[in-house]
């Protein structure tokens, strides 16, 4: 697979963190992992900054973690289009770059990397090549997903070591960086990352109302106004708690990567959003409650019930009743307002549930994973 060194990685950031997650996820695995020269396009450095602290939202040019890292404005530089071309999640490519690749002999290999999905037309779809409307040139969808047949999804060779040897010790320190006591041995602990429209105070009563201890960590960001005012705590700062009955809240600051998938490995139920978030929770092998990034006319209902439809194969039914339950009523698809007793169903599976995010996290790892995958992908088609 040497013949394709050189690749591009084109990303924009719409709204949140979760293109750029993947983006810059794939291309550091491409770097280390398959020994690629990347270039990655994005048009926010700030983002990126977010995720990684070492990006300097400043610099038009950088090198990070082995990745050549160029800003994306509008006057695109002449430059050698790379021996692969990724559009991240239909963002779209510079017409003086697609012109160059049209021009070169032979032509890039262009793959449309597509958003996660688990419905069942993805694999189908992967793989397939679409010819550009108004350039002479090819592009080939490649699907993420969670079946054979798909593009699998991101995994670090050194992932599941690293979650392994994540003990007591290492829960501690975590909690010490972030400015906190590891919580007590008789807690419930949650992460919170979510959409602005979740329904957020209703499960903040019932934890609050609860008869075991919630120990609630908020990563810094919009989600943290519904919870401060939850509270009546508005002056709450990143580092700071606050206990209302049996509920207490930490306030952490938005963490990189890697500190992300150590936060969801301290904690015993972990709620996400969007792509990136979501893949990382999976591979901790905890429960979960997934809200879904809001499409026109409820599209991403059908997304969410098509993943619920694989990802409760094998867990007894009443577990998995409970499990729809919570991810739908957190979702909007049933009333918000009964959160709080799907929580308590939820929860009374706990057992249930990390048993089978363990075995789930075993069924993903025998698809492979996808950078590797889609390095194979790409040799695959050169002619």
């Amino acid at each position: 697979m040497s013949q394709l060194h050189t690749w591009d990685i084109f990303c924009r950031v719409v709204d949140n963190f979760g293109d750029m997650g993947v983006c810059w996820r794939l291309a550091r695995q491409l770097v280390a992992e398959q020994g690629r020269a990347v270039r990655l396009w994005v048009d926010d450095l700030a983002t990126l900054h977010a995720l990684h602290p070492e990006a300097n939202p400043g610099s038009a040019v950088q090198s990070i973690s082995g990745v050549e890292v160029r800003r994306w404005s509008n006057g695109f530089p002449a430059v050698r289009p790379a021996q692969v071309v990724i559009e991240a999640f239909g963002c779209g490519l510079p017409e003086e770059y697609v012109s160059g690749m049209v021009d070169c002999k032979p032509q890039p290999l262009w793959i449309m990397l597509e958003y996660l999905s688990a419905e069942p037309w993805v694999p189908q779809h992967h793989g397939l090549p679409s010819p550009h409307p108004r350039w002479p040139i090819t592009r080939h969808f490649f699907f993420p997903g969670f079946v054979p047949g798909t593009g699998s999804v991101l995994r670090e060779a050194d992932l599941a070591v690293r979650r392994e040897a994540f003990g007591k010790n290492e829960r501690g320190r975590l909690w010490n960086s972030l400015g906190f006591e590891s919580p007590a041995g008789d807690s419930t602990v949650v992460s919170m990352f979510a959409y602005e429209h979740a329904p957020l105070k209703g499960l903040l009563a019932s934890w609050e109302q609860g008869n075991e201890p919630t120990v609630l960590a908020v990563p810094q960001g919009k989600i943290v106004v519904q919870v401060l005012d939850y509270l009546g705590a508005e002056g709450l700062g990143v580092g700071s708690g606050c206990r209302r009955g049996s509920l207490e809240v930490r306030i952490l600051p938005f963490v990189e990567q890697p500190r992300y998938d150590e936060l969801l490995w301290a904690c015993d139920c972990n709620f996400v959003r969007g792509e990136d978030s979501f893949v990382r929770a999976q591979w901790a092998g905890r429960p979960l409650v997934w809200h879904i990034y809001p499409q026109r006319e409820r599209a991403h209902w059908r997304k969410l019930d098509a993943f619920l439809e694989l990802y409760c194969w094998g867990l007894p039914g009443a577990a998995a009743a409970a499990l729809r339950s919570i991810w739908q009523s957190w979702n909007g698809v049933v009333e918000p307002t009964a959160i709080g007793g799907a929580w308590r169903a939820f929860w009374t599976h706990r057992a249930t549930l990390d048993a089978h995010g363990h075995a789930w996290t075993a069924r993903l790892a025998a698809l492979g994973d996808m950078a590797g995958g889609l390095a194979q992908f790409c040799h695959d088609r050169v002619k």
